[in-house]
């Protein structure tokens, strides 16, 4: 199944206060970058995060799923109040390399 840009459009805009969201269309779903760092995506119309320590210690009880066959899993975040992600998503920065621009929204 497919991700709606609907879904896209509504993610970055509720994150867009933290600075420059981009993504990366692939495969019918979306790689999400903050900043250019990329911190999750949306899969199935979901938010996903990847798994890093302040994941693991601000939303320890979030369920893991893989996105897609034979990925590894991934934090689903649907369910995370904005207020935690607000203040996570930039500490998730500094535990992942930057990439290479992607196209803004």
């Amino acid at each position: 199944m497919s991700s709606e840009e609907e879904r896209l459009e509504q993610v970055v805009e509720m994150l867009s206060p933290l600075g420059e969201i981009t993504w990366k269309e692939m495969m019918g779903e979306y790689l999400l970058y903050l900043d250019r760092f990329g911190f999750g995506g949306i899969y199935d119309d979901r938010l996903m995060l990847k798994p890093t320590p302040s994941v693991d210690r601000m939303i320890p009880d979030a369920p893991r799923e893989a996105p897609y066959p034979g990925a590894g899993a991934m934090v689903v975040a649907d369910s995370v109040p904005l207020e935690i992600l607000m203040e996570l998503l930039p500490q998730m920065c500094f535990e992942l390399p930057k990439k290479k621009a992607c196209r803004p929204f």
